[in-house]
């Protein structure tokens, strides 16, 4: 289709839908966040990586801190950008536990400071309840389009 539905989704992965983008962050929040500890976490080719960690700096998701001038080399730390995209980390990680491991086969479990287990659930910020499909209406505001595509010319 020459002109898709405009989405806020589709701008967001054509950020973070690199392949390692999402992994990068993963990284750099749990506090791994220099270039040779993202390597051996995330599997990913230097060159992929270093082009990874240099667009999500551009767009303002992570920032490069110098921690040596002799030799030169930076961390990455998340900027408050990055940080707003941990709990779809947190909410992607929990959907692959339920629905792409086996009991007990989960490779990492958040704890809340609570003391118990993270199991993160979308809520309204309005009312306070969990959100479910069936309790979502949308509302399209790009001019043209309706919830079924294009509206009729």
């Amino acid at each position: 289709m020459k002109d898709p539905r405009p989405c806020s989704i589709a701008d967001a992965l054509a950020l973070v839908g690199e392949k390692y983008s999402l992994l990068v962050l993963r990284e750099v929040c749990l506090g791994n966040e220099r270039f040779d500890q993202l390597v051996r976490n995330i599997g990913a080719p230097r060159d992929i990586l270093a082009t990874r960690l240099r667009r999500l700096v551009e767009a303002g998701i992570l920032e490069k801190v110098a921690y040596s001038e002799r030799p030169q080399r930076f961390r990455y730390r998340p900027t408050p950008a990055g940080l707003e995209l941990e709990p779809v980390l947190m909410t992607l990680m929990a959907w692959g536990d339920r629905h792409l491991r086996g009991d007990g086969d989960r490779p990492m479990v958040l704890e809340h400071t609570c003391g118990h287990e993270l199991i993160p659930v979308v809520t309204c910020s309005a009312c306070g309840d969990a959100v479910h499909h069936e309790d979502l209406t949308a509302h399209p505001q790009t001019p043209g389009w309706t919830t079924t595509g294009p509206s009729a010319a």
